[in-house]
């Protein structure tokens, strides 16, 4: 399995879908929403947990279609399908190399962008943890997106119709902890229920992405 990840964080870097492009859609969705709904710091600064979790989440789903395309074009999926190591060790080791790619640059990055977007010192903290809670869901539903979808043309699209939906209880109890944590209201309840989901997710996903990678095998 730590030969797997390895593998596929190379592969991510070299394949220009990883670090940069998530950092860079990312940094130009937080740069054009003030253009878009005027430079008013306190505007900013109510809108900006919302803004920061949706380009979050976006820049998440720019690179979920290579998690498995890479490996069903050079044929090396089917050998993993019969590699001693269980499909739901090589679903969980995808999203691993995902998250390490995407969502953890995503997470470090976001505070100092939120400094764009007037949000309270109040909400750093909270917006660092509730990203660092929820984006490794984001990675696991996006892998099984993926596997649902991989070896259909064009399947980018019906990735993110199938992906989308499944990403907005993450989205609106991520959003929900920094919005009280700027607010110095208690967070406890949104915080257990983000972690709930991550937890339940990264339990079991693993299992649904090795089923539907099966099917989509034979």
């Amino acid at each position: 399995m730590k030969a797997l990840l390895i593998r596929d964080l190379r592969l991510a870097v070299r394949a220009g879908g990883g670090f940069g492009l998530g950092l860079a859609f990312f940094l130009i969705v937080v740069v054009l929403v003030p253009f878009g709904v005027g430079p008013e710091a306190a505007v900013l600064g109510r809108i900006a947990p919302g803004i920061l979790w949706v380009a979050a989440l976006l820049a998440a789903l720019l690179s979920l279609d290579r998690i498995f395309a890479l490996d069903h074009e050079d044929g090396s999926l089917p050998l993993l399908a019969t590699a001693p190591l269980p499909m739901e060790g090589v679903a969980l080791a995808k999203g691993l190399a995902h998250w390490i790619t995407t969502g953890l640059p995503l997470t470090l990055a976001a505070p100092v962008l939120g400094v764009l977007l007037s949000i309270s010192w109040a909400a750093w903290p909270w917006l660092l943890v509730a990203l660092a809670l929820g984006t490794p869901a984001l990675s696991m539903i996006g892998t099984f997106g993926a596997a649902l979808t991989v070896g259909l043309r064009r399947g980018g699209l019906l990735l993110s119709l199938i992906v989308l939906p499944l990403y907005v209880p993450t989205l609106i109890f991520g959003a929900e902890v920094v919005r009280r944590g700027a607010d110095g209201l208690a967070v406890g309840a949104p915080l257990l229920m983000l972690a709930g989901i991550t937890a339940g997710c990264v339990a079991l996903l693993p299992f649904a992405t090795a089923a539907a990678l099966r099917v989509n095998l034979r």
